[in-house]
């Protein structure tokens, strides 16, 4: 199996890149950001490859770095979600972006990429939650909140005051970041209003 290549750029297609290693070209095929981020044709690169090998051909994937090719294996793991479903994904946000929005619980953030739905999105979030937040530059209070959130395990009064500012038009990652704030600064025994107010006034930081 080849896991890495390191050579000449050749040159580029619409998804793909040749790249010249000893004089042998071999055609990769990389996300929107990953061809972004190579050379000119005629300059060197190096890239992290992912091998498949079926009876009819052999397509190798290319990264810009082994964090994003595990990515492309996990986004795998969820059911409805392809090789060029990934590469949508991963074309459309950086390896800490998406794993933020996985951590954060935003379907929304992941659904903007060519190729996934709503209900793909859904499954991407819940079925890689507990594999993101090691790649996640949220805050981990956050990402603990938007958790006990989906599990229904946070306390009244934060739900409710993060429920009452998605309702006055906040997203949930900004509702949730502003309550766990609050939260914080107010204490465990703080109501639903106090905490809408500290919330309110985080967001007008």
């Amino acid at each position: 199996m080849i896991g890495k290549l390191k050579g000449i750029i050749d040159s580029y297609g619409e998804d793909w890149v040749i790249v010249d290693v000893g004089g042998v070209g071999y055609q990769v095929h990389c996300s929107a950001r990953t061809l972004q981020t190579l050379p000119q044709p005629g300059e060197a690169a190096t890239l992290s490859i992912e091998t498949y090998v079926r009876e009819d051909m052999i397509r190798l994937f290319g990264f810009a770095s082994d964090v994003e090719r595990e990515w492309f294996r996990l986004l795998q793991t969820v059911q409805g979600v392809g090789a060029r479903v990934a590469l949508g994904v991963l074309g459309t946000m950086t390896p800490g972006d998406l794993a933020t929005a996985i951590a954060l619980q935003d379907k929304a953030q992941v659904a903007r990429a060519p190729g996934v739905g709503k209900k793909v999105a859904e499954r991407i979030v819940a079925e890689l939650r507990d594999k993101a937040p090691a790649y996640a530059s949220a805050d981990p209070a956050v990402i603990h909140l938007q958790s006990d959130i989906a599990d229904r395990r946070a306390p009244q009064p934060v739900a409710d005051a993060v429920s009452a500012l998605v309702n006055l038009g906040y997203a949930q990652v900004q509702a949730s970041a502003a309550i766990a704030a609050a939260a914080r600064a107010a204490g465990d025994d703080a109501d639903t209003a106090e905490l809408i107010r500290l919330g309110l006034k985080e967001l007008a930081r």
